[in-house]
């Protein structure tokens, strides 16, 4: 895969298996909420996300009116605060 493009279907799958219960996603988003995205943690699991470089930018996703992000930051966080973990970019 390119760097910074979002994980495939399946390895969003894989990525978020670990997560997949509701209270693992959201102590991740609480270590964003606590420390932000530049904690060398969260920045990882982001890199992750992103085959190893975190997207700079507007973000677009699969939101259903609310299409764009400033930043893939935004991104995440409005992921953890509608619950919608599992959302791609």
């Amino acid at each position: 895969q390119q760097l910074g493009t979002p994980l495939s279907d399946q390895e969003y799958r894989q990525f978020f298996r670990s997560l997949r219960v509701a209270r693992r996603a959201s102590s991740a988003c609480l270590l964003r909420a606590l420390y932000g995205c530049q904690n060398p943690l969260v920045r990882r699991l982001d890199e992750y996300e992103n085959h190893g470089v975190i997207p700079e930018g507007p973000i677009c996703s699969e939101l259903p009116g609310t299409p764009f992000f400033p930043d893939f930051c935004t991104f995440s966080f409005y992921r953890c605060i509608r619950k919608r973990y599992f959302i791609k970019v």
